[in-house]
């Protein structure tokens, strides 16, 4: 009986939310008030409680009290430590009562419930642009001022984020912390290893509003809607050549630098392109994975597969929007466009001379490699 009342005595007068001692209900109480009376000395930072002061503090001078008794990895909060002892113990006590999703911690099911409402509560002021979560506004805001104040001690480079960051430097140790426990992959970021199980599980929650198709990454939905909008916003400052994807850039890079970084391990041959390679094996192994239902011909790539199907579909997606022209494949209509645009964008660095396609500059430099 006592301790029944001990737990109803304190109430807060504006809410009606119930404390066991003074001590919380007045903290509680600056949530309403937006009194914030613990001030950092160090950079000014306001505090409603000194607890939070206390740990904000650590940001300074780097303590990190709290170690892991399991990897040896510190923290400054208790309570982070918390979280992180539930990746050694695999707990996931909070479930999205939506989709059934299990999270290690409050706060990250209260932010993926917001993919199922849409709720983005916090807004950017100079904007107007809305997010989800509070800390993403945030290393938003650093895109108007430019701030980067995390750095890389090894190369230098600099990130907005401090999880960028962290991600970032294990380019540099090679360290992947993260496995996938269905098929062992290693993964350096978590945000990697949750959309590589999609490939397993076969969920794709990101879905495109004009057309309707779904996505397992947030990533390739905002690439997949520049179809849509046209935009091409990553540009070769060699060639001048635009793409919706900064990936594609990359590789495109590649014709120009020469660069084939993808090795094949059984007959040594090189390739620009990583998934590239992956298809390629499949000469040394004769898989060809991807069957079609019509006919029953067989290939070793998914794209293979799909324009193959363009023959019983006569199905030709891709128009010109100069004269009308349609294809099967993106490719051609690509190429098709240089007629009308004169772009000749594959150049021989030896003579200067300029092609349409690339297959053609790889036949003409053979014509010095003779000489």
């Amino acid at each position: 009986m006592s301790t029944d009342i001990r737990k109803s005595s304190y109430h807060c007068d504006i809410c009606g939310k119930p404390f066991t001692d003074t001590r919380n209900l007045i903290r509680h109480k600056r949530t309403h008030t937006g009194e914030k009376p613990f001030h950092c000395d160090v950079c000014g930072k306001s505090f409603s409680g000194g607890s939070d002061l206390t740990t904000h503090k650590r940001v300074h001078t780097g303590e990190k009290p709290y170690c892991c008794d399991i990897c040896g990895k510190s923290f400054s909060r208790s309570g982070d430590l918390t979280i992180h002892k539930r990746f050694h113990t695999g707990e996931r006590p909070y479930h999205c009562d939506i989709c059934g999703r299990a999270f290690s911690d409050g706060s990250a099911l209260t932010n993926h419930k917001r993919i199922h409402t849409g709720e983005k509560p916090f807004h950017c002021d100079i904007c107007g642009k809305s997010f989800a979560r509070n800390h993403i506004l945030t290393i938003h805001k650093r895109v108007h001022t430019g701030e980067r104040p995390y750095a890389c001690d090894i190369c230098g480079k600099a990130f907005s984020g401090g999880s960028a960051l962290t991600t970032h430097k294990r380019i540099h140790t090679g360290e992947k912390p993260y496995h996938c426990d269905i098929c062992g992959r290693l993964f350096s970021d978590t945000s990697y290893l949750r959309r590589h199980k999609r490939s397993h599980t076969g969920e794709k929650p990101y879905s495109c509003d004009i057309c309707g198709k779904s996505f397992s990454g947030s990533s390739d939905l905002k690439t997949h809607k520049r179809i849509h909008t046209g935009e091409k916003p990553y540009h070769c400052d060699i060639c001048g050549y635009a793409f919706s994807a900064s990936s594609d850039l990359t590789t495109h890079k590649r014709i120009h630098t020469g660069e084939k970084p993808f090795h094949c391990d059984i007959c040594g041959k090189s390739f620009s392109v990583k998934n590239v390679l992956t298809i390629h094996k499949r000469v040394h192994t004769g898989e060809r994975p991807y069957q079609c239902d019509i006919c029953g011909k067989a290939f070793s790539a998914s794209s293979d597969l799909t324009a193959h199907k363009r023959i019983h579909t006569g199905e030709k997606p891709y128009r010109c929007d100069i004269c009308g022209k349609s294809f099967s494949l993106r490719c051609h209509l690509t190429r098709h466009k240089r007629i009308h645009t004169g772009e000749k964008p594959f150049h021989c660095d030896i003579c200067g001379k300029s092609f349409t396609q690339s297959g053609h500059l790889t036949t003409h430099i053979s014509i010095h490699s003779k000489v």
